[in-house]
């Protein structure tokens, strides 16, 4: 979900309510000294706080957060697309064997074998065939997609996650986006 804000100062004010986990962002202000990095680069433009939440920024603000992660000496650092690989095959694509094991790699070194690997797929799969049975995308599927799709009302509500599970769901969606930041440190 990408959300409305508003890059002032010192600080990221949320501009709307989103399904975040309860102690995230307390009366919707992120100081700029709890954010960790920043990918203005990376589609959609993220933010990362210290402990791990991530913040999209919509792509038209991307030059305004270039100024803001200067302004506040926020370091500009990429990370592997966890979530990308983990959702590659709910895409409308067909992928080759080769590109199947190149995508287990990745997930290898951000700290996830097969086993894990599959549980998690498991555990989406409802949601984001659901999902991307409207979008049919066949590029990319990522967190912001998955935490849309967990929030979409397009999603049938058998297959939707219910209301009080949704800050635990971005919780734990987002501790295993940053998994690529942990296992892949310069």
């Amino acid at each position: 979900m990408i959300l409305h804000v508003v890059l002032a100062g010192d600080h990221v004010r949320l501009s709307e309510s989103a399904p975040l986990p309860a102690d995230f962002a307390p009366k919707g202000i992120i100081p700029a000294a709890v954010i960790r990095d920043a990918d203005p680069d990376s589609s959609p433009p993220e933010i990362r706080t210290v402990s791990g939440e991530t913040v999209f920024v919509s792509a038209e603000r991307r030059t305004e957060l270039e100024r803001f992660c200067i302004d506040n000496r926020i370091p500009r650092r990429s990370r592997p697309d966890v979530w990308g690989d983990l959702l590659e095959p709910f895409l409308d694509t067909a992928f080759t064997t080769e590109s199947q094991a190149a995508t287990q790699a990745r997930l290898d070194q951000a700290g996830l074998g097969p086993d894990e690997v599959a549980s998690i797929r498991h555990k989406v799969a409802p949601l984001m065939r659901a999902y991307n049975t409207v979008h049919e995308d066949w590029h990319h599927l990522g967190l912001a997609d998955l935490l849309d799709a967990a929030t979409a009302a397009s999603i049938p509500q058998h297959q939707q996650i219910k209301p009080s599970e949704i800050a635990a769901f971005c919780a734990w969606a987002m501790k295993i986006a940053d998994l690529g930041h942990f296992h892949n440190r310069p």
